[in-house]
């Protein structure tokens, strides 16, 4: 057991040099646009940040989850198929675990780490321009500070 985990660190320290180290910038710059797509929507939809409804709200939890999965299938599907030839061409072999930790910590776990605070952001801004904006005045009313303008 113990040269099990051994293995399994010392082969994830060794992904970060070699063939497809691009993948440790690629793959959470993805889940990042993805993560910014889905959070700006959330915010025009006026739905509460992703991550921290994961533990609020439990019965809609799967389906957050799946909600979350499925806009970084193609992010996890490439780092599948990256981690997967990395392991051929190193190691000559599969490690479905190491495969696990490496996909899901490059693409799931930023995903679900940033959408909820760029949702934040994106709501704080919104809120903030429609606050900031004046509205249009009424008949016969004057702006706060200017005198009246007759034409």
């Amino acid at each position: 057991m113990d040269d099990m985990l051994a293995r399994f660190a010392s082969n994830l320290i060794d992904r970060l040099e070699g063939p497809f180290s691009f993948r440790f910038l690629l793959q959470p710059i993805m889940a990042m646009i993805y993560a910014t797509r889905d959070g700006l929507a959330d915010a025009r939809e006026h739905r509460p940040p992703y991550f921290w409804s994961l533990f609020t709200r439990p019965g809609q939890r799967r389906q957050l989850l799946g909600e979350g999965w499925t806009a970084v299938t193609r992010v996890i599907v490439l780092g599948v198929v990256m981690d997967v030839l990395y392991q051929l061409i190193v190691f000559r072999w599969i490690y479905p675990g190491e495969l696990a930790v490496v996909v899901l910590g490059l693409a799931f776990v930023p995903y679900v780490l940033l959408r909820g605070p760029i949702e934040r952001i994106a709501s704080w801004w919104t809120t903030r321009r429609i606050h900031a904006r004046p509205g249009p005045l009424k008949s016969g009313e004057d702006r706060p500070g200017r005198g009246r303008h007759v034409a």
